[in-house]
């Protein structure tokens, strides 16, 4: 696994331990099972409980039974997890960063009390509602709304793209309190609430080892006591996307270094024209040079961002930008190691194919990277240009 620049030796020791600890989960665990998933298209459930004793789940929170893993430390877990694939790194996201998180910044004691502990052993599973059939880069458009009824809120509504939402017993669901002109909050909702429905979307092409569903809502009623009563407004599910982007980030590293390691090992071994391996050729030499190069960039930022993060300094166009370029780095690579390895590139015997797959999804989801080039324009003019 290239380390160019030696950045284990910025890592405490702690954060190591948690790095090889999950790598040999993945290599052990994950990597045997997840081409076989892959191709069936189903999760492997199997695993849930096995990462949830690691501690991976919500890793990065402090007490309720959570790790309270360093920021770096966390993304080492998410950098781990995708290096088996980014299915797997995604339902660690979604439990930790999209609803764990938003339990434990905004959420009532009694939720914290609740929810937490479930979730971080496995109990609970959480999915997080946000993007609508109609609404994805711009969620403030949603049209899902709580309207007010005596002791109780009934939400009405369709989320879609939705992680984990089939195999969730408690959806975090955002909706505008009033109308569609009313403000958002967040909303715990047990997923066996009546008019509740999950439903699996099929036929997907990319981030097949991952549960992936639509959530209708149909005068779902829930108690007054499932909102989030520390926040409202889109800085709710904004600050959520914050933090799961900055995991996204170290996320991709994994499977850049995967498609990488891959590609080096079969470049060195796959013999053409006069006898020699494919590596000795200088086109072949020349795109392992750029990939390095772009290995090494995506890893400086991510760990800079960590260190950001860690001083509280880290802003939300920090994790735009490493969102933005590490994704577009981990394509670049995929594609790159897909070539090298012509043919059989395309196979499951090979991971890179069901990376390059799965980084198309990556690559769109949780702000897409014209969006996040978007928010970095902004940042830099101080001129807005999303209308």
């Amino acid at each position: 696994m290239p380390d160019f620049f030696e950045l284990s030796r910025h890592l405490t020791p702690e954060e190591r331990a948690i790095r090889d600890t999950v790598r040999a989960f993945v290599d052990a665990r994950v990597l045997p099972i997840i081409g076989e998933h892959f191709e069936r298209g189903t999760f492997p459930t199997e695993l849930t409980k096995e990462i949830a004793d690691l501690g991976l789940l919500g890793c990065n929170l402090q007490g309720y039974g959570c790790a309270g893993l360093s920021d770096i430390g966390y993304g080492l877990v998410m950098q781990e997890l995708e290096r088996g694939d980014s299915g797997v790194r995604s339902f660690a996201s979604v439990q930790g960063s999209l609803v764990m998180y938003p339990i434990h910044a905004f959420g009532s004691e009694e939720q914290k009390e609740h929810y937490l502990p479930k979730m971080a052993k496995g109990e609970i599973i959480g999915c997080f509602g946000l993007t609508e059939p109609d609404f994805g880069s711009n969620p403030a458009g949603m049209r899902t709304v709580a309207i007010e009824d005596g002791d109780s809120y009934v939400l009405n509504g369709t989320k879609r793209w939705i992680t984990n939402g089939n195999v969730a017993q408690v959806a975090l669901v955002w909706a505008k309190v009033g109308g569609v002109n009313g403000e958002v909050h967040g909303f715990l909702v047990p997923t066996d609430t009546r008019g509740f429905e999950a439903r699996t979307i099929h036929k997907k092409m990319s981030l097949r080892a991952s549960v992936t569903s639509e959530l209708i809502l149909e005068d779902v009623r829930v108690k007054k006591d499932t909102i989030l009563p520390g926040v409202r407004g889109m800085k709710g599910p904004l600050s959520c996307l914050t933090s799961a982007r900055f995991g996204i980030a170290w996320g991709v590293i994994g499977a850049m270094q995967a498609c990488f390691d891959c590609a080096l090992d079969y470049a060195k071994h796959r013999v053409q024209f006069a006898g020699k391996p494919i590596a000795s050729h200088q086109l072949v030499q020349q795109k392992f040079a750029e990939m390095l190069t772009l290995i090494s960039n995506s890893q400086l930022q991510a760990l800079e961002a960590g260190r950001l993060k860690a001083e509280k300094k880290l802003r939300p166009q920090h994790v735009s930008m490493i969102k933005r370029h590490n994704v577009h780095a981990a394509l670049q690579i995929a594609r790159t190691c897909r070539d090298i390895l012509g043919g059989n590139g395309i196979t499951l015997e090979y991971p890179i194919m069901r990376h390059l797959c799965n980084l198309e999804t990556v690559f769109t989801y949780e702000g897409t990277h014209d969006v996040h080039t978007l928010i970095l324009g902004q940042d830099v003019t101080g001129i807005a240009a999303f209308e």
